[in-house]
């Protein structure tokens, strides 16, 4: 196992720059996901880990060693693919010690260590079938089984789960995680979906458009967004924003007027966003009035879109919300949970 550490990375193609001076601790034994939306750089970011995109600036080291301009293979690194990457005319067996069989592994051994990955995957039964007679989350099993046996120094995961329907993509992460927490092996895990981050991550890297937005723990990221951006990436359904300005009463918005936490009022006074997260929203017979637009049941909650004052906005009850398109009912924002950032930079405020 070892640290990864991403100083000043940067690249480009042509004068199109698309990481901009990346920089990444990551600790030996961490599992870190890299979250963003498409085309914000995690795959690039990754494929340079892995070296596969060649480095415009900056250094990639894994451990104390710089690796920029070493090859793949001499990386000690493993990487599972979103398509599985596996050989279709090879058994299990044989896709899994297909690397180890490359390197002029002695057989024993390569069956040693398969026969070893299979158990923790739950393989053991379907090491002579071969990939056309596998489901895709055994597949994808077959594809980490493929990177255990290595035994490398670090794990690169990119977006592993998006070709699973939504069942399995739960089963997996948590197979994913628990894999993590038993082998301790350094991971960088790549994914545009933050339920996956918040869910699996020790620590997650927000990118947008090839910067690094926040680095923190899940909770941290959720409960102290440094921006609007994260603010609004993490979390679901998103964090509802609401413009207008602090004043001696409160905040002012469009027809309505919000209650703040008492150090903000120290603020000065300039338009800003007001963040409050759905299930941060209250039911009470003393709150703000809210114009009802849409109901979803979901079971365990109640999703209602209404509009406070002249701003839609998402409220998430534990309550069984009955009413119908039109009614009003009355809201209150936890004061407690208030975010507040600067409407032109987008920044925290609070």
């Amino acid at each position: 196992m070892a640290s990864v550490t991403l100083s000043k990375l940067r690249k480009s193609y042509g004068r199109m720059d698309v990481i901009h001076g990346v920089d990444v601790e990551i600790a030996d034994g961490e599992f870190v996901v890299l979250v963003g939306p498409s085309g914000c750089g995690k795959s690039t970011l990754l494929r340079m880990i892995a070296g596969l995109e060649s480095i415009t600036g900056g250094e990639v080291l894994i451990g104390d060693r710089v690796v920029n301009d070493l090859e793949p293979k001499d990386r000690d690194i493993a990487m599972v693919f979103q398509n599985y990457a596996l050989y279709p005319h090879m058994t299990v067996a044989a896709n899994m010690g297909f690397s180890l069989e490359h390197r002029g592994t002695p057989k024993a051994e390569i069956a040693k260590r398969v026969k070893w990955a299979a158990e923790i995957l739950g393989l053991d039964e379907m090491l002579e079938r071969y990939p056309r007679q596998l489901s895709g989350g055994q597949r994808q099993r077959v594809a980490m089984g493929r990177a255990i046996v290595r035994d490398p120094q670090v794990f690169l995961f990119d977006e592993p789960l998006s070709n699973l329907d939504a069942k399995l993509r739960v089963v997996m992460r948590g197979e994913i995680k628990s894999l993590h927490q038993r082998l301790k092996t350094t991971t960088v895990y790549v994914t545009h979906d933050q339920v996956e981050a918040m869910t699996m991550a020790d620590k997650i890297v927000v990118l947008n458009g090839g910067r690094v937005e926040q680095i923190g723990a899940p909770l941290e990221l959720y409960d102290r967004p440094a921006n609007k951006f994260v603010a609004g990436f993490i979390g679901s359904p998103a964090m509802n924003f609401i413009p207008g300005q602090i004043t001696a009463s409160g905040f002012a918005a469009d027809g309505a007027l919000l209650p703040l936490p008492e150090a903000a009022h120290d603020l000065p006074p300039r338009p800003m966003l007001y963040g409050i997260r759905p299930e941060h929203f209250a039911l009470t017979s003393e709150g703000l009035a809210a114009t009802v637009e849409l109901v979803e049941p979901m079971g365990s909650e109640t999703q209602v879109t209404m509009r406070l004052g002249g701003t839609p906005v998402i409220g998430a009850f534990r309550e069984r919300v009955r009413a119908e398109p039109g009614e009003t009912i009355r809201v209150r924002p936890e004061i407690a949970s208030v975010h507040l950032f600067d409407s032109d930079s987008g920044k925290r405020a609070n």
